[in-house]
């Protein structure tokens, strides 16, 4: 498989045939998660409870796999461009073996504490009781989820997006499919309730996994995984974790700002934390296509790197991020000129509405020079550059924002944690910019 189209096809239709299967992928993966909710609910207001307070341990298995899966990407690509495919095919095989041990870490750990993490939320036997029931068996499935990101990685890695794209495809279709099917018991199909989702999670990953392992058998890449790569190797080992580790906290962050900004707004009114809810439902839908231009930026710009082309490597930098300032300026216009129809689409209280549309005027003064941050985080990330990337990610959800929601807070109430987010965007982009100056010199 020739990978030279790289770096020989023009820059914009280059990432736009990357990124698109990763917009699409996202879309479907969303969807996913909205149809699953539906059905959990449907068994009663316990199963969805359950599910709510499940998910954040979930949340956070997944982007261990996923951060790491970064890594196992970013080092493929950077390898490659440099013309070495054994160390490519090393990074894959390594990747794998130690996304393997990872899944039975997250499978031990995650079952063992969740009796105890549910009861720190709630009371409730019965929601405690579905809560273990669904989390066994979904990490039941944990090693299959890291070894099926492990190897999304890998293909995308060499830039193979359509195939991450038809794999995610394969695992969603399949849970959306299984979920009624094991929920209510459709056919010979037994009721298992909220088991039923978690064996329908479980079993959409595994459907997705065999994809890749018959399309890695039927379609050859440069990144081989061979047995004789099993060596211990502490160089290509600390080169994945370098990039891995930072990449897992980068997408465990979010988590952490909502349940402090939740913190500070529920001593106002819980409006408020209702509000940042939906704001973050409505975040997934904005900054999806950026993100995807963002995922299929990191191979071309580590595979550019590799090869000594840092000429294009800028060019790679500047393309995107004018493309992610564009989509994040549609945005804005969206939320200054409907913000009310946004929010009431979660709510019909028009108190939640009136508060909702200030919040979300003022929070999308940041999402324009929020492309500098998103750019910089995904181009550090795909030139092997974790702490950097680690730093933006800081800023953007920890270090910055909290303390200005905290101090505008006290002077203006809710509306001093909306500011904080325009506040965190910008001094995030100045920073932002420093870092990719440094690295890439742009």
């Amino acid at each position: 498989m020739n990978q030279s189209f790289m770096k020989e096809k023009p820059v914009f239709p280059l990432l736009v045939s990357m990124a698109l299967p990763m917009v699409i992928s996202m879309l479907v993966n969303s969807l996913y998660n909205i149809v699953d909710s539906f059905f959990v609910a449907q068994i009663n207001e316990n199963a969805m409870t359950a599910l709510s307070l499940v998910f954040p341990v979930q949340n956070f298995a997944n982007a261990v796999a996923i951060g790491f899966g970064i890594g196992i990407s970013s080092y493929i690509a950077i390898s490659l461009g440099a013309g070495n495919a054994e160390t490519a095919g090393k990074a894959a095989t390594h990747g794998l073996v130690l996304s393997s041990i990872h899944g039975v870490v997250l499978t031990v750990v995650c079952i063992l504490i969740m009796p105890g993490f549910l009861a720190l939320f709630t009371s409730s036997e019965d929601v405690i009781k579905a809560g273990c029931h669904y989390s066994t068996i979904v990490f039941l499935f944990a090693v299959i989820n890291t070894i099926n990101l492990a190897y999304e990685k890998i293909f995308q890695g060499v830039g193979q997006m359509k195939i991450t794209m038809i794999g995610l495809m394969v695992g969603c279709v399949s849970n959306i499919i299984l979920d009624p099917l094991l929920i209510f018991g459709i056919g010979p199909f037994p009721a298992m309730g909220i088991e039923g989702a978690a064996l329908a999670t479980g079993l959409g990953q595994a459907l997705n996994l065999i994809f890749y392992l018959i399309v890695y058998a039927v379609y050859p890449i440069p990144a081989k995984i061979r047995r004789k790569y099993l060596r211990l190797d502490r160089q290509i080992d600390s080169r994945l974790y370098s990039v891995g580790i930072p990449g897992a906290l980068n997408l465990a962050l979010p988590s952490l700002l909502v349940s402090a900004l939740n913190g500070l707004l529920s001593a106002y009114s819980q409006s408020y934390v209702v509000i940042l809810g939906i704001y973050y439902k409505l975040q997934t839908f904005l900054y999806l296509p950026a993100s995807g231009i963002v995922q299929g930026m990191r191979p071309v710009i580590g595979y550019n790197y590799g090869a000594g082309e840092h000429r294009r490597v800028r060019k790679i930098y500047q393309v995107t991020l004018v493309m992610s300032g564009v989509i994040m300026l549609i945005g804005t216009v969206i939320c200054l000129t409907v913000p009310g129809q946004l929010i009431g689409m979660f709510t019909t209280n028009p108190e939640t509405i009136s508060a909702g549309k200030t919040a979300l005027r003022i929070i999308c003064a940041g999402f324009l020079v929020s492309s500098v941050s998103v750019t910089a985080c995904g181009a550090l990330e795909g030139l092997g550059r974790g702490t950097a990337s680690l730093i933006v990610s800081l800023c953007r959800y920890l270090l910055i924002i909290l303390p200005a929601a905290f101090i505008l807070s006290r002077f203006f109430g809710a509306v001093g944690v909306w500011n904080a987010f325009w506040v965190a965007e910008a001094a995030t982009a100045v920073i932002s910019y420093y870092l990719s100056k440094k690295f890439i010199g742009i």
